[in-house]
């Protein structure tokens, strides 16, 4: 069975930064795209940062420049530096997958919250 785990939110002021991780364990042949998406209160899901399993990544307009995605393969890892943080960035943060292991589907981790206080 393959899992997502992520860690790194948190509380954090206006202007600061937070490290999020996500580690995929269990039955992996192969990981493709790996993303992290995040859902305010009220709000629909909305992508937030992407990287192929050939690194070429891809960012929603409002976190260009103060995020960056990167992915550790030999860990099977994804993380998020999210720098310059704003009140508008809190959201329940969930990380993404598209993963070969007994067949190939997208899974989703249990989600970690951020809050940015102003």
């Amino acid at each position: 069975q393959v899992r997502l785990v992520e860690s790194g939110g948190g509380l954090v002021q206006a202007g600061g930064s937070l490290r999020l991780s996500c580690a995929a364990s269990g039955n992996i042949r192969s990981i493709y795209t790996m993303g992290w998406y995040r859902q305010a209160p009220g709000k629909q899901r909305e992508l937030v940062a992407a990287v192929t399993d050939g690194f070429s990544t891809n960012y929603a307009d409002s976190v260009k420049d103060r995020f960056t995605i990167s992915r550790d393969n030999a860990k099977k890892t994804v993380y998020l530096q999210m720098n310059s943080l704003k009140p508008e960035d809190t959201a329940v943060y969930y990380c993404n997958a598209d993963i070969l292991g007994l067949g190939r589907r997208a899974y989703w981790g249990q989600g970690t919250q951020v809050s940015v206080s102003s």
